[in-house]
Order: structure tokens, then sequence, then C-alpha cells
């Protein structure tokens, strides 16, 4: 078997991807972009890809291509229908992050509800040094207990955030982007009831035509006063101009962990805001931990092994 890895590069480096080559001759590439894609596919038997698009085109002149394996749960980087029709397997790995993105939702919320940035600088500028107090109140800060916290789409990684806000004693509600309220656990809320309510609103769910744009310049007014807003779903569910203006002109705050373009662009309007302390970014990070990545590749091993013993 002829094996290419189109990205390895967002694997990382810490990550063993051995057991991949039990399986034939392994190629690795660190990137790939559209114009090296078909020549790096064209002869291979299994194709293995986090985010390098392939369509029906390089498919159909792939001759032994046979399967794709997707290094990530969303399958939207591939023609489905295409790969259908010419008879081609795609697999992708589910599941995987679903810890790292809840530890990370709620690393965002701590740092921004904590005010973190502020005393982190206070001690390290000496601030705090030549204060003549042992602690500093100039931010204050609240704590989680008694906050009602909303969560835009209850999938696992909502489900998980639900039990783990519950347990810091919030009181926690949810809205369904698909409109099927599946969770008899929590309350159901409409949007902008949930928006008007929460004190903190983290969004979990897929990019599709029900949450494109879906926090917007039309509903961030029913933010409460200083409330926390976090996105680990998909950039473009918030509209990134909407949302400056926002941070800028409300009082309060967001944390995302992914934009509608990734790498973010220079010229993003969330950059440029006035009142930075209000926002925190990381770049696409949560779904990444060591253990999350080391399952990633273990999925992908079984996918092989399971399309290789079907036949």
């Amino acid at each position: 078997m002829k094996i290419v890895l189109l990205d390895a590069k967002t694997l990382g480096v810490d990550i063993d991807i051995e057991p991949i080559k039990t399986f034939g001759t392994l190629t690795i590439f660190e990137t790939t972009n559209e114009n090296q894609t078909l020549d790096r596919i064209k002869d291979a038997d299994i194709i293995i890809t986090n985010k390098v698009v392939i369509d029906k085109e390089f498919m159909a002149q792939s001759k032994n291509l046979k399967l794709i394996c997707v290094a990530a749960t969303g399958m939207n980087n591939i023609d489905l229908n295409a790969a259908k029709e010419l008879g081609i397997k795609v697999k992708n790995v589910s599941g995987y992050s679903t810890y790292s993105v809840v530890q990370h939702t709620f690393a965002i919320a701590f740092y921004l509800l904590e005010q973190l940035s502020y005393y982190d600088d206070a001690v390290k500028s000496k601030k705090w040094s030549a204060s003549n107090l042992f602690t500093d109140l100039t931010h204050s800060f609240s704590e989680i207990r008694g906050k009602k916290w909303g969560i835009i789409g209850l999938g696992s990684i909502g489900k998980e955030v639900a039990k783990i806000a519950s347990a810091f004693g919030s009181d926690v509600s949810y809205y369904s982007t698909s409109g099927t309220k599946h969770c008899s656990d929590y309350t159901h809320l409409e949007l902008d009831e949930l928006l008007s309510n929460c004190d903190i609103i983290s969004i979990h769910s897929p990019l599709n035509e029900n949450t494109v744009n879906l926090i917007n310049s039309s509903n961030l007014p029913l933010l409460k006063d200083g409330a926390l807003l976090l996105n680990l779903g998909r950039g473009g569910i918030i509209n990134e101009d909407d949302l400056a203006n926002a941070i800028d002109s409300q009082n309060i705050f967001a944390g995302l962990d992914v934009t509608k373009i990734e790498p973010i662009e220079h010229d993003n309007p969330l950059l440029n805001i006035k009142n930075k302390n209000k926002l925190f970014i990381t770049p696409h990070i949560a779904w990444a931990s060591r253990e999350a990545r080391v399952k990633l590749v273990e999925g992908i091993v079984e996918n092989i092994e399971e399309f290789l013993q079907r036949g």
C-alpha cells in the first residue's frame, strides 16, 4: 500500500506516527497546497489529510485511491458525494478531542473571568511589589457558582461543558442549533432568550446553514452587562466585524479559539479593538492536547486496519 500523509505538521512533532507505516510505504509531507495535491496523491492507495481539500477532480485522477483518512472529525474538505460515486471510502475520527476542547473552554473562561492578564502583569511589572497591600483588588472578578451558563450546541462537547459548569454551581441552559430539543437534563431556551439571560455563553456547534453568522449585530446587544461569550465551535458562527464593534461599545468579554479565516488575517477587526483586555484569542488549539492527538493517530490506524480487513 502506498500511503500519503499530506499535512503532518498539523499532527505535531511530539506524536508517534510509526504505527501507520505497518500498513505500507508512508510518504510524509509537512504541508500541501492546492497546486501540489494531485501530484502527491495520484499514485496513492490511501491518503491522510487534516485540512487539505480533496475534490472530485483530484479523486478522479487518482486511479489507485481506495481510502481517504480525515485526521479530524469534520469532513467538509472532502467531496463526499464524489467519493461515494467513485467507490472511495472516507473515514474520520470522532470524539478524540472532546476533553481537550472542554478543558480549553474553561481555561479561556477563567482567564477572562478572573482578569488573569491584568494580575499576571501586575506581578511581573512589579506594580504589586511597589504597592503597600498584600493583595491587589484593582480589578474585581466573580465566581462561576451562581452564574447562568448558556450553551449553543449541546453535542458531546457541549454536554461535557454542561456537566462541569453544573459541578461549579452554574445554572445551565442550552440552545439547539438544529432545532431538536434532545436533552431533558437542561433547560432549552431560544437563542435571544439565552443571550439575554446568561452570564456566560459558550459555542460548541458546527458551522452550517443554521449557524453561519448566528451571532451578529442584531443579537449581540442582547448580551448582559459583563457577559462572557466563548466560541469553541467554528469561526463564522460569530460575525467578527460585529463582535469587534460590540466589544468596544458594550461591556462584554469574548474568548475565541476559532476565526472565520485561519490563521487570522492581519486586517481582522478583532486585532484592532480598543479594549484589548476584553478579548482573548487562541490559535485554534482547543482540540490539540497531546492526549487528543495521540487518540487521533490511534483512530487513523484503526480506520486503516478496519478498511484493510473488510477489503
